[in-house]
């Protein structure tokens, strides 16, 4: 059967948020299918924040996205055809092949899911690429005591949201920083979070900061940067840790993003802040994604997802990220699978 392949490329660069002038919509024909070579049906594609700095031309962690090429992302698919002995028709992979309706892998480019242990879009979050940031952000830097304070930003987005719950498991106190009082309401009664700051509505976030943590803060995971982290950093205890996550509020500004000084408080607090990417514990993986398992199952972990329809919805999905309309994991539904087992 003769299958047209719909893409999403970039088509220029952006300054400040992206536009509809940032995406064209495109139709490839097929390759055909190769020795040690699978073809894949796109049934979910993740949109995340670092995919804005990929949009930029400028060196970092990870190469830039290429012009007029597509957008590469977190994808989970069915194999439709093998030229493979590692897979056949029928099984569920992922992979980057991003967005797009089908894709020409080699066997090397994807990995199979396991469908026994949790609905397979988990792959793309809590059991994926996003859990295994709080996993390791939380645990490795932010090294977290029972009985301590941990303050999260963007507490109710993907990351943030497993990181305040690895926090419980570990005996802290936890409070989470979110934009609207239905997030806050999930943090609280789902998730457990001790306290939640709803920094749109507050009029003085360094004056509930202090209420909601009269201990000052131990643990302060950045996923945001900007003044919510400015107020927070006040706040550190001596000896306090700061995983640098992420830094939302700055991504899109075409503006130099400047803010307060953090050497003093540093130096007086003996703090330590540092910066990760999930890249850096590539070989470390297996260990946080059979922990992460290990939790889910045990019912000490759940998540949220928001899930969009239509690959067309694709680019308004990407930027709702940046307006704050998502709980938990944003993911685009963009098609159906054909077999089942």
């Amino acid at each position: 059967m003769a299958r047209d392949n719909n893409q999403i490329i970039l088509a220029e660069r952006p300054e400040g948020m992206p536009d509809k002038n940032t995406f064209q919509f495109v139709k490839k024909d097929l390759e055909n299918v190769k020795d040690g070579q699978v073809l894949i049906k796109t049934l979910y594609v993740s949109v995340d924040p670092y995919m804005r700095g990929r949009m930029e031309n400028v060196e970092s962690y990870v190469e830039p996205f290429k012009l007029h090429q597509v957008i590469e992302g977190g994808s989970i698919g069915e194999v439709l055809e093998s030229k493979s002995d590692q897979y056949k028709a029928g099984d569920v992979v992922m992979g980057m092949f991003g967005w797009q309706t089908y894709y020409v892998a080699g066997e090397n480019e994807v990995r199979q899911i396991d469908l026994s242990i949790a609905p397979i879009t988990t792959n793309l979050h809590i059991l994926g690429m996003t859990g295994l940031t709080a996993y390791f952000g939380l645990l490795d830097i932010g090294k977290p005591k029972a009985g301590e304070t941990v303050v999260i930003s963007g507490a109710a987005g993907s990351v943030g949201s497993t990181v305040g719950q690895i926090a419980k498991i570990k005996g802290a106190r936890v409070v989470g920083i979110a934009g609207s009082d239905e997030k806050i309401n999930f943090l609280k009664e789902e998730l457990n979070f001790d306290e939640g700051i709803n920094y749109r509505t507050t009029d003085d976030i360094k004056a509930d900061l202090q209420r909601a943590c009269p201990d000052g803060v131990d643990v302060y995971f950045d996923n945001v940067g900007g003044e919510i982290s400015d107020a927070v950093m006040t706040e550190l205890n001596r000896n306090a840790r700061v995983p640098v996550c992420g830094a939302i509020s700055s991504y899109n500004k075409e503006e130099q993003d400047i803010g307060l000084r953090v050497q003093q408080i540093l130096i007086k607090k003996s703090a330590l802040m540092q910066g990760f990417t999930i890249g850096n514990y590539s070989d470390r993986f297996k260990e946080g994604a059979k922990q992460l398992g290990k939790w889910l199952q045990e019912g000490e972990l759940t998540y949220r997802e928001t899930i969009r329809e239509g690959f067309e919805n694709i680019p308004e999905a990407f930027l709702d990220l940046f307006r704050g309309k998502n709980i938990g994991k944003l993911l685009v539904k963009i098609g159906e699978q054909e077999y089942r087992k």
